[in-house]
């Protein structure tokens, strides 16, 4: 299934819809004077900034210069023609943070690089090849050769571009895949079409006298406001074709076949059919305008939250996008002055790449990486800049020698046995006053999506674990803002309370160092007299969580009110004082860069050569789809390839301080889990039975595997099995020869 559905944060510029068109369908257009004054484009910008919004779209009629009146005006203003005040517009929403959006019909080759200089991306929509149309008649503009020609020529200036097909509007069906070969074959050639439209036609009013970008943000006002939309059915003129949700998937179906790998948007505002196109393969929804649809005034955009509360039952996440794609935030495509406030606002979406997307405190140093991987290799202790440039590497050749020293390292360390526990987490409470831009799992206290455990329930949950087989109970929560300590501490009772009941003993592996810290904040005590409160009412071990990444950098950006890195180490080295051991983690592929990542490693191998309490690192790639820092700052879910890479890094940064390298199945699939054993993993974690944390914040690998499921992965790799304790005892084998 589709994860992700993309729209832009946008507002709408109608700077002038003087046209010299005359379009059957249009209620945008007029042929009176009509240009926006300077002060209103800049009350408009500033509005939009201070709102948070990321794209002004500009949108106007064919040539409104060819207007004696809209002429005057911009002689006015001091410019020359109309290009040069919609340049204007731009540098002002440059400066302001907002990144532009040009529609503004046929242009000029040379106009289209004027825009090129002020804009992140442009669009024309090519509507139809047809070239005897009713619904254009008296509209030399809308021909298709002239608009096929200006998008040629964006390719051609490298401009990333947007089109499309207006469906209904007196075409057949043959017509329409027609128009998206025409496309497609632009698109062959110069590859600058970051996506497709298919806009079905809907009649429109007439607005003689009124103002149609007054109508659309009152309408939308009032939509996103009640929920509540009051849309007019207009009968369809004679000239015009009724257009079906089948049509619509079989033009998505056609789309996907003629320009794989661009997107498909579909306006959610113009047919209640949308969510079933985003079904059909629909990738986009465009730009959620909070001032509504300029062009059908009467049908407002849903806004952001109405379209997620319709995606997230179906399994999508909504998310936003700048007006340029990923694929094209880069100098060839993009010039230096839009990089420069794409970069400074909207980093986080430039695509992660070798170099990162912010700048080195020092030059990257690839000619490092061979003496680094063979260094590594031998268990030595690798340099910031050795660490930055492996994880930074993109060479194949050398992500292959990677991968083989670490899968020598591995074996060497842990021989080839693939180790698992059979366990069981229980995330007692979600309630949580944190508030992680990484994290779908905490709610507050009102949330209709809070939960809290009965103690009924949360015993009939170990007596399962139990009835499972599990050897460990794994128990981690927010941060509830009304438990006392006395309430962490009963908790464990009850697991080893229930379990004595029924005859068993179950590890306790329970409280990530940010819970910790919350328990001594609300008693006062100090970490050894805490840990021996905790020891005493059942804590067997120590989850390493919540580390994320332990650069304060990185933790300011996405989770201000996190314990500080240097806390994480206290507690944790505490916890090995008091004879608790620990896992440690890592959480990475989000807005990390390779030198931070290097220094996560130096304070994880740093601890660990101090204490020796940890029992395996475990790395956790970032699950955006549900989570604010994916929905709202363009995070992708790492590559496999990414993950994979990063994972062997990990075991040559831990040397031979740390034995063993976990694959978290959850995160990466078991697909994934299995390929990383020849990454340096050796071991598969735990069977889990239910996981909220990754679940809630989208990943859709599953909540449990069962025993024979991680077997059969080992055994998939050649490689034999052992079922073991938390502390890596071993309990049961699972040689080749016993394949399940």
């Amino acid at each position: 299934m589709r994860r992700r559905v993309t729209f832009s944060r946008n507002v709408t510029l109608s700077l002038s819809r003087t046209c010299q068109c005359y379009c059957k369908y249009c209620a945008f257009k007029t042929h009176q004077a009509h240009l926006h004054t300077p002060e209103e484009v800049l009350k408009l910008i500033d509005s939009a900034a201070r709102r948070g919004v990321k794209e002004l779209l500009v949108l106007t009629g064919e040539r409104p210069e060819v207007n004696a009146g809209v002429r005057a005006k911009l002689a006015e203003y001091g410019h020359r023609d109309f290009t040069a005040y919609v340049v204007w517009a731009c540098e002002r929403a440059l400066e302001r943070g907002l990144l532009p959006h040009t529609n503004l019909g046929v242009l000029s080759k040379e106009d289209l690089g004027r825009l090129r200089e002020v804009t992140a991306s442009q669009g024309l929509m090519l509507e139809s090849v047809r070239d005897d149309l009713v619904a254009h008649q008296g509209s030399p503009t809308k021909s298709p050769e002239r608009r096929l020609e200006t998008i040629r020529w964006a390719g051609e200036l490298r401009i990333p571009f947007t089109s499309g097909i207006l469906v209904g509007i007196g075409e057949t069906p043959e017509d329409r895949v027609a128009a998206l070969q025409a496309l497609a074959e632009v698109h062959a050639e110069y590859g600058h079409l970051q996506e497709v439209i298919l806009q079905n036609f809907v009649p429109h009013d007439s607005y003689y006298g009124q103002e149609p970008a007054q109508i659309a943000d009152e309408a939308a006002r009032r939509y996103w406001a009640t929920g509540i939309g009051d849309q007019p059915h207009l009968e369809l003129p004679a000239w015009a074709t009724p257009v079906s949700i089948r049509e619509m998937e079989e033009l998505i179906a056609h789309t996907q076949e003629l320009m794989p790998g661009v997107g498909i948007q579909v306006p959610p505002n113009l047919a209640d059919w949308w969510p079933q196109l985003v079904a059909a393969g629909a990738t986009d929804l465009g730009g959620l305008s909070a001032n509504g649809d300029h062009i059908s005034p009467e049908h407002p955009f849903p806004s952001p939250h109405q379209v997620r509360k319709t995606l997230a039952p179906e399994g999508y996440a909504l998310t936003e996008r700048l007006c340029v794609y990923p694929q094209y935030i880069d100098p060839e495509w993009m010039a230096q002055g839009v990089l420069n406030t794409l970069t400074a606002k909207f980093w986080s979406f430039i695509p992660r790449s070798g170099s990162g997307r912010t700048e080195p405190p020092r030059p990257l140093r690839p000619d490092l990486a061979a003496g680094a991987i063979e260094k590594g290799r031998e268990g030595a202790w690798l340099s910031p800049d050795e660490l930055t440039a492996l994880f930074a590497e993109t060479r194949p050749e050398v992500i292959e020698d990677l991968r083989q020293a670490a899968d020598e390292l591995r074996a060497e360390l842990t021989g080839e046995t693939v180790t698992f526990v059979v366990n069981r987490n229980i995330n007692v409470s979600n309630v949580c006053i944190v508030g992680c831009a990484f994290c779908g799992f905490g709610q507050g206290k009102r949330s209709p999506d809070a939960y809290e455990h009965s103690r009924e329930d949360f015993e009939a949950r170990v007596i399962d674990a139990i009835d499972f087989g599990a050897s460990e109970i794994c128990m981690q929560s927010g941060i509830h803002p009304d438990w006392q300590l006395e309430d962490y501490l009963h908790w464990l009772r009850v697991i080893k309370q229930t379990a004595a009941g029924a005859g068993a003993e179950l590890h306790v592996h329970a409280y990530s160092p940010m819970e910790i810290a919350h328990m001594q904040d609300i008693s006062g005590l100090p970490l050894p007299e805490l840990f021996a409160a905790l020891r005493e009412a059942g804590l067997d071990s120590t989850p390493g969580t919540a580390a994320e990444v332990l650069h304060d950098g990185v933790r300011a950006r996405i989770s201000p009110n996190k314990l500080p890195a240097a806390r994480w180490v206290q507690i944790i080295e505490a916890s090995h004082r008091a004879g608790l051991r620990s896992t440690s983690t890592v959480m990475f592929g989000h807005i990390e860069e390779p030198w931070e990542l290097a220094e996560h490693m130096r304070v994880i191998r740093e601890l660990q050569e101090r204490t020796g309490g940890i029992t395996e690192f475990v790395p956790l790639s970032f699950i955006p789809f549900h989570t604010l820092l994916g929905r709202t700052h363009g995070v992708e879910e790492i590559s496999i390839e990414e993950n994979l890479k990063h994972t062997a890094v990990f075991r040559l940064a831990l040397g031979r301080s740390i034995t063993n390298l976990q694959a978290s199945w959850v995160k990466m699939g078991l697909d994934g889990a299995t390929e990383a054993l020849r990454w340096g993993v050796n071991d598969l974690g735990g069977t889990l039975m239910e996981e909220s944390i990754s679940r809630m914040a989208g990943s859709h690998h599953g909540v449990r595997l069962d025993p024979p499921q991680l077997i059969a992965a080992a055994h998939a790799a050649g490689r034999p099995a052992a079922e073991r304790s938390t502390l890596y005892g071993v309990r049961e084998q699972h040689p080749l020869s016993s394949r399940v």
